[in-house]
């Protein structure tokens, strides 16, 4: 009989069993894993097409790869199927090939990284030098954050920051904040004034799995009166909130105020990598000092796809317009059904549920109507927090959309939506 009831547990009860070694750990995840497909609870499922409104989806609860409409890619204006960008990608690799060959300390740094890293500073109104790009946006905040962060140091950082900057601060000194709360925020900041040597507030511009942005308005200004410096990992703003699309740092005006701003290029731009803009000082020491870039090898030619993404944005501003639209027809439907969205304010809205069973439940029968959307539980999400996270894309129709609501408002009455308080 198994030490963890199976039928209440979720991922965290599995993260370190007392007196389970490597074998006994693995082997007792396993009979969980399998538990929960048998129940058809597990979430894993594949595709056999690109990103897109709709893909077709492989999984053991449909009885064939079928057709659904994707509410799970964080592709937001669908520019990884923009003919412009596919070909500018096509005629990178033709150029260059389709490696970079070494990492970049050592060789990998290419003509094409150049183009790139002065074409992000030029999108930010920044000189020349104070971009550097990195293979992944996880390892762009990791490798950043292990690399100018020492014990000496102390980040204070909301606690729904990725998981990719808590894994950057496991050299350093950590105090945590509940989110976005500024009476709490500041007290970390005072408590830790002239205790470190550097404090760095680390923030998203806008959170991954509740869709809200940070209070830049008020946050840039707690951190300038308390002397701190301030990242933000606008990963999911760029390219897609603010009237040019620089994101959540346009909207609060605070491009200016932000001393490290961490993004990625596998969403709004269509492609895969990282970025941080920063001063030159500081990415100078980044391309010596990171240890991605010294032992990492780094984006392909592709990558010269993203130069024309980059350029979209301003160029064909029209998807950002469909996207917004989207966002707000979806939303107010979903309101209407009752359901708690939380305080999304962007293209990730929440259908928060609470129990992961039933979550789970909710995000199978939706597959079964021919709809793709993520059951997040822990660790994504705290245990009791869990949600259907649904995306948005510019290329979303309104059939697509009013395909869901009919489907959710069908579930509905089968199992309940409803977060348990």
């Amino acid at each position: 009989m198994s030490i963890i009831n199976f039928e209440t547990a979720t991922f965290k009860e599995f993260e370190n069993i007392p007196d389970y070694d490597l074998a006994a750990t693995t082997k007792i995840f396993k009979e969980f894993t399998d538990y929960m497909e048998t129940n058809e609870q597990m979430n894993f499922r594949f595709i056999t097409q690109g990103s897109g409104p709709e893909v077709i989806v492989s999984s053991p609860f449909l009885k064939k790869p079928t057709t659904c409409v994707s509410l799970v890619s964080n592709d937001y204006l669908n520019f990884t199927q923009h003919p412009k960008v596919k070909q500018a990608a096509i005629d990178g690799i033709m150029k260059y090939g389709t490696g970079a060959g070494a990492s970049p300390l050592i060789g990998g740094h290419h003509e094409y990284h150049v183009m790139l890293e002065n074409k992000l500073s030029a999108f930010f109104g920044k000189p020349k030098g104070s971009s550097i790009v990195f293979t992944t946006g996880y390892t762009a905040n990791s490798s950043t954050l292990l690399a100018l962060l020492k014990p000496e140091d102390c980040a204070i950082v909301d606690m729904e920051v990725h998981a990719s900057v808590y894994e950057g601060l496991l050299n350093t000194n950590t105090k945590r904040f509940p989110h976005n709360s500024m009476v709490h925020l500041e007290r970390a900041l005072a408590e830790t004034k002239n205790t470190f040597r550097t404090r760095l507030v680390i923030i998203d511009g806008v959170y991954s799995q509740n869709g809200d942005l940070a209070k830049l308005d008020e946050i840039k200004a707690l951190v300038k009166s308390y002397g701190a410096y301030l990242m933000v990992d606008d990963a999911h703003g760029i390219g897609v909130l603010g009237e040019t699309g620089r994101g959540a740092m346009e909207v609060y005006d605070a491009l200016e105020d932000v001393d490290i701003i961490a993004g990625t290029l596998s969403k709004a731009f269509g492609h895969i990598g990282g970025f941080i803009i920063a001063s030159l000082d500081i990415i100078n020491y980044l391309r010596y000092q990171s240890r991605q870039q010294v032992f990492s090898s780094t984006s392909t030619p592709a990558t010269y796809g993203l130069l024309k993404a980059i350029d979209l944005i301003d160029e064909e501003p029209h998807w950002r317009e469909k996207l917004a639209e989207n966002v707000t027809y979806f939303r107010n439907g979903l309101l209407t059904l009752g359901v708690d969205i939380g305080t999304s304010a962007s293209p990730i809205i929440p259908i928060k549920i609470g129990d992961p069973h039933r979550t789970a439940t909710v995000a199978r029968l939706l597959l079964q109507a021919g709809i793709y959307a993520n059951c997040i539980v822990y660790p994504g999400v705290a245990k009791k927090d869990a949600r259907i996270r649904t995306s948005l894309m510019a290329t979303h129709t309104k059939a697509h959309l009013d395909h869901t609501l009919n489907a959710l408002e069908d579930i509905g009455k089968k199992i309940s939506l409803q977060k348990l308080r």
